[in-house]
């Protein structure tokens, strides 16, 4: 599939006006949790086949930051998403005014080389828990880690 289709997909996709809900979001965090909890090893060989990274780093800078920022989205995602009253200014008076949380429809996210699995799914992660439509571009750098990512979001989200 070109740039050109992918990104004609997108804008079909947002112009039918189909949001996912916020529950919904929530069940796809948790399960992206669950799968890098359960992948934990592959990421590891991935990381040292492509930047000989030492598994403490792994974990430190990949694994355990996206884990911990995933606990974050689940906790907080549900209040984060509700409208925020706001004081109205005088002019309006009376009303009652509201910050109205939207996603902006598509995103596209590419990542580096340097923090590949961490710095690929954590942009896209928090795209899509604000209800966006992701594309994500791995690093062409880091094969075996771009390759695990495929694997893992091909379970859960349409990959192209």
């Amino acid at each position: 599939m070109n740039i050109d289709q992918l990104y004609d997909n997108q804008l079909n996709l947002i112009n039918t006006n189909q949001k996912i809900s916020v529950e919904e979001r929530l069940k796809y965090l948790k399960k992206l949790k669950n799968e890098i909890n359960i992948n934990e090893e592959n990421i590891y060989n991935a990381l040292d086949l492509d930047l000989s990274k030492p598994r403490f780093e792994t974990y430190a800078t990949e694994i355990g930051f996206l884990i911990n920022e995933i606990d974050l989205f689940i906790r907080k995602l549900k209040s984060w998403a509700k409208p925020h009253n706001v004081t109205p200014a005088l002019i309006n008076f009376p009303s009652k005014d509201y910050i109205i949380y939207e996603p902006y429809g598509k995103v596209l996210v590419i990542s580096p080389w340097n923090y590949p699995f961490q710095l690929a799914l954590l942009p896209a992660m928090s795209a899509f828990a604000a209800g966006n439509n992701v594309v994500l571009k791995p690093s062409e750098h880091t094969p075996n880690t771009s390759s695990l990512i495929k694997k893992l979001s091909k379970k859960y989200f349409q990959v192209n």
